[in-house]
Order: C-alpha cells, then structure tokens, then sequence
C-alpha cells in the first residue's frame, strides 16, 4: 500500500490561493490609481487577471473592477496620462492574430495588425519594452523575431538551424526585437489609417563581436532611446536569465533614424541604427530608467548568481556615469543598511518629486524583511513585520504599495506627501476572507529569531497560538528552507506556507548564509562551502527552535525545493535521524550530473572557474560528488517524497529520478509524483495545489514517527 495517501482537498489553501495578488499598478487619468491583480482559479485550472481602479481616493473608498481579457498580454498608461498603449492577441481558430492599440480615453487612435510581421510579445521582466515616445505618437514594444520563416525560400535548414533561448520560463524566447510604432494623429479626431501608420524592427548598423539581443528599452528624447543588450557567451550560449542577476549584459544607447529616411519603408522590415554600449563589459547591467537622467541597476557579471545591487546613473549632457548606491559589504551597528537587494526589474516609474529633489522609491530586501529604503517607510520596533512591494509612482507624491504579513495576506495601499511634506498611507484594498478562515488566521503569530550560534542565519517562524501552548507533544516542525541559494524568504504572505500553519503544524523559514538582504560577505561566504555552511544553519536553525521550547526532538520534518531540496537531501543524509520525513520538490542531488540552463553556478558555488572551454573533468565531479547529497544516500532513513517536473530546465528532472531510483535500490520509503508539462517552480494551478496537499498528507501520515 501506498504510503501517500490523499485525506481530502485543503480548503484553506484552495482559499487563500485564490485571493487577488497585487502584481502591478499605474495611475490613469492623472492622479486614478489603478492596481492589476492576479487570480488562481481552481474550478477553471486557469491563472486569471483583474483590475481595480479608485476614483477620488482620498476621502473615498469608492472603486471599479473590470475582469480583464486573457487576449490583454500588456498595457502602458503614457506620460500625460491621456493615453493608453495595448498589446493584444486574439485567438482565431488554430492560429493566433497580434495587434497593437493606442486608446485616447475611450477612444481607439491607432491599431495595427502585426501578426504577420513577428511572433509573440514579450511581456516579462527581462526583455519586455513599452514606451511612449515624448510626444506621445511613437511606441517601443518587444517581441519575438519570426525565425526560419519556411515559406521564405526552399531552403529547409533555417527551420531546424539551432537558437539558443533564454531558459527556464523563457524557452519560446530566442530572438527578442525592438519594434518602433508610429502613427500621426488624425485632426479630424478619427482612428489613424494604415498610410499613416509605420512598423519597424530596430537593428544594429554596425557588428557587434557577439550578437546582442535587446529589450527593456526606454525613450529618452524623440530619437534616443536606452535599452539592455544581451549578449552571447564566446561558447553561443544564452545563460538562464530567470533568478539570476550576473549575466552579460550591459545598457546600450540607440539612435532611431530620421523619419524622413524611413518613411515608405515596408512594415516589419529591418532599419539600421547607430548603437554605443554605455557600460564596461565586466558589469551586467538592466532596467534602464531616464527622467533626467539616465538610471540602472549593475551587478558582477559571473560569480554567484544573484549578489548585492548597484544603483547606477549617467549624466546625459556630460556623459560621465556615476555609482548612486554601492555595494555593502557588511552593515554595521552605526548603519545597518545591507545594501540593494531589489526585484530584478526597477518599476516602470519610480520616481517622486518632493520640493526641487527628484527620488527614485525602491523596495529592497532587508534581511528577512522588504521594505522601502526611506526613513519614512521602514518599519519601527513593534510594528508588524510587514513585508512592502512598490508598484508604482505618479511621477509627482503618490505611489501604490501592497504590503503583508506571514499571516495577513496582500492589502493595497496609496502612500503621499500632503502640503506640508507629510508621509500619508491610505489602505484602497483588503481581501475578502471567509470568516472561518479569518479566525483561524488570528491564531497564527509570526516571529524573527535569530539563530546566535551561527549569524546572521535567522528564520520566520510561524505557529499557532493555541497548539503551541497545550499540554502535550509540540506541533510537528516544518523546516522550509529557501531555494537559490542566493534568494530569501520573506515576512511575505505564502498560501501555502500558511495552509500549512493552519493545518497545524509550526514552520519555520531559515534564511541562512548566502541569503540576500545581509550584506555582500555574506552572499560570497558560502562560495566554495555549498553542502556544509548552510546546512549547518539550518540544523542550528532546528537546534535553537528545540532550546526556546517552539518545537521538541522527534517531531522535526524538513520540505525544500531546487536548492532547498539541496539542503533537504543534505539534512536527512548527513542527519539521519534529525527528521522523521522529507518532501523535496525539484532537488538537486547530484551537481556533477546537473542538466540546467545556467550550468554556470554548478561550477561558481563550489568556488570553481566556469568558461566558455569548461568541461566536466574527473577532479571536477568528485568535488561536486562529494559537496552533493548523493555521496550520503546510504545513510538516508526518513521517507522521502519527490515532486518532480517533467519540463524543469533548471534542475533537469533527472536530479529527482536519480535519487528516487538510488533510494529505491537501497530499500528506502521513497514516492515520487511526476508532473507533466510543468517547470521548475511546479506553479501551475493543479500542480501546485496537488504538490500542497501532498506535502501536507506526507507529513501526516509520517511526521509523528521517528527514525530509527
């Protein structure tokens, strides 16, 4: 018989999982705001979007909701707040037709057919554009180059003729192009004709040493714009963009040419423009941002996959580039700043004007905790621990914020500056919660612990209050530690993490060395010491919980994912009784046999070089073997579930396999259960929800039982 077996849906997880997530916002009409939210529907197995706009905010709590189109993949409010740009694609029988709209209030001005002169749109964070030129009659958009067009000619091979793409979410990306449209407005206040409207593909009139791929671009004037080039490795590699902060890259300025000398030219077709790449090459730079001037964020290209973020700027009328925030080693009592630690992307408008001054609004990682850099925002001694996202400015005093707790899930709030210079916050939106399940978030609290043993290793806790205080047995202790290993886990509010809560159990979320938010020494302190460092956090992690009387020995299980199911293994390898059961979901086992799109950290965690030349030497892999949970699966004897993704190309699904089967062999309590047509993050709707359940039935059937 099956050790996994299913006890039921978890409603409240079905619940919470399904609550509106703030995802982006904008202010419309000049001062509306407007919030985008996503929606997990269970009943359809869909991802949902809507959209909420608060007229007259201050002083009202009046809004309007409108469930948005799935054909809407992208929309931009332009700078005068008068118009609207929108990326649409409308299903057409087995094909797909793309359109690009301009809407003035209600209004359509322009709309071009451009299926038929690329592929999809690009709308994520890494290479997505959409601009409005100043005057409001241009618009940069990304997307998809039409490769190996097999009507073109009778040449087959350009069909099959390899293209690298950008990896993990991103494997129908491989050639993002910048597309310029234009269109004159009609004086009779009617919707532009096709004369006058032009579509071009923008491309480099000189040769660049390895192709450059472009997005995020940005106008700055009529005919410069910026944007992010991203190169190929010497090896014709395009190295997994998603997570990861140290790629080759850099900010480019591009000038359009001269509309005469464009003007007539076919849509679609190809125009050359003169490009200067603006940063040094040992420098990944992204997200450009130009009011006055020019602004980015910059990392270390190579090394560990994400590290502390530099804010960079370049003076457009002297040209001279200038370090704004640099990188923090190590904060100190006197300033415990840790430095930048940011989303990937900076917002689409982050800056506010107060007085004379110009500020870029940020929200960044602050050890466990995310917040704005500000001294008006950051949160006091007492007060809840908040965890801050930053969505958008108006460009003026207002901006739109959403903020939660571990056990208070996602409310939107407007923050401004009154007359007298005054930071006021506004709540617009709270989530509906059914009343049971309300109550029952009341009895979880959450708490920071430091871990003294090994700093600055703290975790979240979160348990409930009245498991946690009757007699009898501690709560089984679910230790969650992050994946990365250079990410953290935040005072955020996760669906999942609290239908565990509820379920009964505590949890705690250890961020140990190499986390983000600490301080750069602390990112490269675990270089070279992967599979030791951080897995005797996490143990300390444990021990400390047992000391301060939140959990007790024997009722210890462990759940980790990517590089937390690292750790996982680690744990019930080199700690074989420590836990009584263990869910791992996409794992690395075994570094030396990785398959992943950024191959690149197998090699720089471990302290070792990575080139375009490297190759998996003998002395090579019985390093990473021997840093890997593979070389103590002997000692394995907690029951171990796997989650596997059939299409992960981050951790190629071969890790969890090999493990299943070497656990297998060795007469182990091993389930696996296979996901097809996931990824790595397994965050399709059933996916996601069947892998909660299953963790938690795991846990139950097995986490009361200790080792032998």
């Amino acid at each position: 018989m099956s050790l996994l077996q299913h006890t039921g849906p978890s409603t409240f997880y079905t619940e919470l999982a399904e609550l509106p997530l703030p995802v982006s916002a904008d202010f419309v009409g000049g001062d509306v705001p407007r919030v985008t939210y996503t929606i997990r529907d269970h009943e359809r197995n869909i991802t949902r979007s809507l959209t909420k706009t608060f007229p007259g905010v201050i002083g009202s709590d009046r809004q309007i909701t409108s469930h948005d189109s799935s054909e809407v993949k992208a929309f931009r409010t332009s700078p005068s707040k008068c118009r609207q740009a929108v990326l649409r694609e409308v299903a057409n029988g087995t094909s797909t037709k793309r359109f690009v709209e301009i809407w003035a209030g209600i209004q359509i001005e322009a709309s071009l057919d451009v299926t038929k002169y690329h592929d999809a749109f690009h709308t994520d964070d890494f290479t997505s554009s959409l601009s409005f030129s100043p005057s409001e009659t241009s618009l940069l958009y990304t997307a998809e180059a039409i490769i190996g067009d097999d009507n073109a000619s009778d040449d087959p091979y350009p069909k099959f003729r390899y293209t690298p793409h950008f990896g993990e979410l991103s494997r129908g990306k491989k050639a993002p192009t910048i597309f310029l449209f234009c269109w004159t407005r009609s004086t009779a206040f009617t919707k532009a004709i096709k004369q006058d409207m032009l579509l071009v593909a923008l491309s480099l009139a000189q040769p660049t040493q390895a192709p450059v791929l472009f997005g995020q671009a940005t106008f700055a004037t009529e005919d410069i714009i910026y944007t992010s080039g991203y190169e190929h490795t010497k090896d014709g590699r395009l190295l997994g963009i998603k997570w990861c902060f140290n790629r080759p890259m850099g900010i480019w300025e591009i000038k359009l040419p001269e509309s005469a000398t464009v003007q007539g030219t076919p849509f679609g077709a190809k125009v050359s423009c003169n490009a200067l790449k603006l940063t040094p090459s040992e420098r990944s730079c992204r997200s450009p941002r130009t009011p006055t001037k020019l602004f980015w964020f910059s990392n270390p290209v190579g090394g560990p996959h994400a590290s502390c973020v530099s804010l960079e700027s370049r003076d457009l009328t002297t040209g001279t580039n200038k370090v704004l925030v640099d990188t923090v080693m190590e904060p100190t009592p006197e300033n415990d700043f840790p430095g930048l630690y940011p989303n990937y992307d900076m917002p689409s408008s982050p800056f506010l004007r107060r007085g004379d001054h110009t500020y870029i609004v940020l929200h960044s990682l602050w050890r466990s905790q995310s917040g704005a850099i500000s001294d008006e925002t950051k949160m006091r001694d007492g007060e809840p621990l908040y965890n801050w996202d930053l969505h958008a400015t108006d460009d003026k005093t207002h901006f739109i914020c959403s903020r939660s707790t571990p056990t208070t899930p996602h409310e939107v709030l407007l923050g401004y500056f009154d007359e007298h210079d005054n930071l006021n916050w506004k709540v617009l939106d709270k989530p509906m919660i059914s009343f049971a399940t309300e109550n029952a978030l009341r009895d979880l609290t959450a708490s920071i612990i430091p871990i003294g043993a090994r700093p600055p290793t703290e975790t979240i806790v979160i348990q409930s209050k009245e498991a946690s205080t009757r007699p009898g047995p501690k709560p089984i202790c679910v230790t969650i530690p992050h994946g990365g290993p250079h990410t953290s886990t935040t005072t955020s509010f996760y669906p999942a993490t609290a239908a565990l809560a509820l379920e009964g159990h505590t949890i705690s979320l250890p961020n140990y060395t190499g986390s983000m938010g600490f301080g750069e020494k602390y990112i490269q302190k675990l270089v070279g010491h992967c599979g030791t460092m951080e897995v005797q956090d996490v143990v300390e992690s444990v021990n400390e919980l047992i000391r301060l009387g939140i959990s007790e020995h024997g009722r210890q299980v462990i759940q980790g994912a990517s590089y937390g199911g690292f750790i996982a293994a680690h744990l019930i390898g080199q700690y074989p009784t420590l836990f009584n059961a263990a869910v791992m979901r996409n794992p690395i086992i075994s570094f030396g046999e990785l398959v992943s799109d950024i191959l690149d950290c197998a090699y720089t965690e471990f302290g070792l070089q990575f080139t375009p030349d490297s190759l998996m030497t003998p002395a090579t892999f019985q390093q990473m073997f021997e840093a890997s949970p593979i070389a103590h699966v002997d000692n394995v004897r907690a029951p171990v579930l796997l989650l596997i993704g059939e299409d992960d190309l981050r951790v190629g699904p071969a890790q969890g396999l090999r493990f299943y089967h070497a656990l297998k062999g060795r007469e182990r309590r091993v389930e696996m259960l296979w996901f097809k047509g996931e990824m790595h993050l397994l965050n399709g709707i059933e996916a996601a929800r069947v892998s909660l359940e299953a963790g938690r039935d795991w846990f139950k059937n097995l986490g009361q039982n200790p080792v032998d």
